[in-house]
């Protein structure tokens, strides 16, 4: 098959350190810039459709003609809309990842309260505010990826990850095990807060602030 002069089959590593190959559901990584931002605008359009029409409506022509692109050019990347789907579900991590970063910068070090809150927080904000979100996150709502995959146990190992040295900690199987649980159960009661609520019932969203508190202390206190 004939490669595209600013794109990589996924047979490796990306040049560019873009997703890993194991999980991403793109055909091919962009290499050059405006590859990229082609892609961008793909999955930006998908996003926004997926708010508009659902899931079941969804198609790589209305995709394409909103990103203003050819059709071949989402078929270069996707072979469906569900990999289109489980490739937003990979950038919002990305992007949830790096919110939480931000965010916990600002933290002392030591202050697990805080990480708590920050985690929860932009949790809650990318719910809110990000196109395609709700019907997405990070690939629980729309099945996406490998049929063993476990969109919660990424999330969990990722935090895990990305918090251990600025809790004191290292990420060990324990530690991933807390924020497994921690996510797990933060997942079920925001699902909670938004049936019961649009924009995500305050009570709700309290009561699991503190629970996972309550339960997090158990490990890090």
């Amino acid at each position: 098959m004939k490669t595209e002069p600013d794109e990589t089959p996924l047979s490796g590593p990306t040049p560019t350190g873009g997703p890993d190959p194991r999980v991403t559901p793109l055909r091919r990584a962009p290499v050059q810039q405006r590859s990229a931002e082609r892609l961008s605008r793909i999955l930006d359009a998908c996003a926004d459709l997926l708010d508009e029409v659902g899931f079941d409506e969804l198609s790589t022509r209305s995709v394409a003609q909103r990103a203003g692109v050819p059709i071949g050019s989402v078929y270069r990347f996707f072979d469906n809309k569900r990999a289109m789907a489980a490739a937003l579900a990979e950038r919002n991590l990305r992007h949830y990842a790096e919110r939480v970063t931000l965010r916990t910068a600002a933290i002392p070090a030591g202050d697990w309260r805080g990480v708590v809150d920050a985690v929860l927080d932009e949790y809650l904000a990318m719910k809110r505010t990000v196109a395609g979100f709700a019907l997405v996150d990070f690939g629980n709502q729309i099945p996406v990826g490998a049929p063993d995959a476990v969109p919660n146990t990424r999330v969990a190992d990722r935090l895990a990850e990305l918090l251990a040295g600025h809790l004191g900690r290292t990420p060990d199987p324990s530690l991933k095990l807390t924020f497994l649980v921690a996510v797990e159960s933060a997942d079920a009661l925001v699902r909670l807060a938004f049936r019961m609520d649009p924009a995500g019932d305050e009570r709700i969203i309290e009561e699991t602030r503190a629970l996972l508190r309550a339960y997090v202390a158990r490990t890090l206190d």
